[in-house]
């Protein structure tokens, strides 16, 4: 075999070697490089898995926050409410509960005295309120002048004051109360003490009124009014 033939030979055989080589290394390493790039795909899998996972977590937590966001709202308007509701109910119970009380008789001591001169047909009845607190001098006085007639003297309606007749401490209500028209020759019968109970109290009040000879009283002529701050000329004209 001479030496262009062995070296053609040669190069036939390294040719079919390399191929061989080329081949193995394509099937091991080309094997290989799926197997390497597999776990990169779980890894992608894994991730996207996790992404949705993320956001579904992410959006719980707004909703959460929502819900808390909410739930924090709704104390402080629950409060807001209750406050304002109390409040409400504070100051409408306080309205109510601090109403001012009705003068009794151990609030308000009484007296009388003649009004004008001879005849004397009114006199003014003085209620002081000698308490250390508030209190209303409601209606009229329910006055007796005669054991011999137990009526109650009549009102005069249109002496009744347009607002209540709160007393202060040491403050006066007044009233006029009619005893006769003054006629030499009516039924009047002298009246040196008479009684009177308050308003919403059944306390009996006894008032002195002997003073200069006592008072000429015919029942069917007298009347009173209602207890006010102050004698109103006109309202208290009867």
């Amino acid at each position: 075999m001479n030496a262009s033939r062995r070296t053609a030979l040669f190069s036939v055989a390294a040719s079919a070697a390399l191929a061989l080589s080329l081949s193995a290394c394509q099937s091991g390493e080309g094997a290989k490089a799926e197997g390497a790039a597999a776990p990169v795909a779980k890894n992608s899998a894994s991730a996207a898995a996790s992404a949705p996972a993320a956001a579904a977590t992410t959006t719980g937590t707004d909703t959460d926050t929502g819900a808390d966001t909410g739930t924090n709202t709704g104390a402080g308007a629950a409060t807001a409410v209750g406050t304002a509701h109390k409040s409400t109910s504070g100051s409408a119970g306080a309205k109510k509960g601090t109403t001012t009380p009705l003068c009794r008789a151990q609030d308000v001591k009484v007296s009388s005295e003649r009004q004008d001169g001879p005849p004397y047909t009114h006199i003014i009845l003085t209620a002081r309120n000698t308490s250390n607190h508030r209190c209303e001098m409601a209606g009229f006085p329910h006055i007796q002048f005669l054991e011999s007639h137990k009526q109650d003297v009549p009102s005069v309606a249109k002496s009744k004051p347009a607002v209540p007749t709160v007393l202060n401490p040491g403050d006066p209500a007044f009233v006029l109360v009619k005893l006769s028209d003054g006629g030499v020759h009516e039924d009047n019968e002298v009246v040196n003490a008479f009684q009177l109970i308050l308003e919403g109290d059944s306390t009996v009040i006894a008032v002195d009124s002997s003073a200069g000879g006592g008072l000429a009283v015919d029942p069917a002529k007298t009347l009173t009014g209602y207890w006010t701050t102050e004698l109103r000329n006109g309202a208290d004209d009867f």
